[in-house]
C-alpha cells in the first residue's frame, strides 16, 4: 500500500457521502449506518483517509461475536474447552472504494483491523469475516481464512495463526 493514507476512526468530520465502492450494500452502510453503530458501541469504524485530499479511500467495522463450538472445522474445535459458544472477533465489513482497489489498501485494512483486535487483550479464539460475494471470499482466503463447514461464507481465522501474522 502506498504511503498516502492514513487509518482513523471514523468521526462525524469525515464525509460519508460520497463512497462508493461498487457493492450497494457496503456504501450504504457506511452512508446511513456506520455512526450510528459507533455512538451506540455496536460496532467501531475505522475509515482509511487519503493523506492528500481527505477522501475516504476504504473503511472496516470491529465487533465483538461468538461462533457455535459445533461451527468449527472439526481440526479447530477439537482443541478447545467444551463451550458452546466461542468468543471471537468480527471483521464485520471491509470495503474500499472503486477508484482505489487494486491498490493493496484491502490487505493493509485487513492488518491493520488484526492488529487492533490482537492488540485488545481480549480473550478471543477467533477472527470471524462474513464474506458478501465470492470475490470477497477469495479475498480473505488468500489471507488466511478459512470457511466455516456448514456456512461457507463466513470465514475464521484463528487469532493465534493471526498473532503469527502480525509478529
Amino acid at each position: 500500500m502506498s504511503a498516502a493514507f492514513r487509518i482513523e476512526a471514523l468521526s462525524a468530520s469525515h464525509n460519508r457521502a460520497v463512497f462508493d465502492c461498487g457493492v450497494d450494500a457496503l456504501d450504504r452502510y457506511f452512508k446511513e449506518q456506520a455512526a450510528q453503530d459507533v455512538r451506540r458501541r455496536i460496532a467501531t469504524c475505522f475509515a482509511a483517509v487519503e493523506i492528500a485530499t481527505g477522501t475516504i479511500a476504504g473503511y472496516y467495522t470491529l465487533a465483538a461475536t461468538g461462533v457455535a463450538l459445533d461451527s468449527l472445522a472439526p481440526v479447530l474445535a477439537k482443541k478447545l474447552p467444551r463451550y458452546p459458544v466461542v468468543p471471537s472477533a468480527l471483521i464485520g465489513r471491509l470495503a474500499i472504494t472503486s477508484t482505489a482497489q487494486r491498490q493493496g489498501l484491502g490487505a493493509a485494512l485487513l492488518a491493520d483491523a488484526i492488529a487492533r483486535i490482537i492488540a485488545s487483550d481480549i480473550g478471543i479464539f477467533a477472527i470471524l469475516v462474513d464474506a458478501k460475494n465470492e470475490q470477497a471470499k477469495t479475498f480473505y482466503k488468500h489471507h488466511g481464512f478459512e470457511a466455516l463447514p456448514e456456512h461457507p461464507m463466513r470465514l475464521c481465522l484463528p487469532a493465534a495463526t493471526a498473532m503469527k501474522f502480525i509478529k
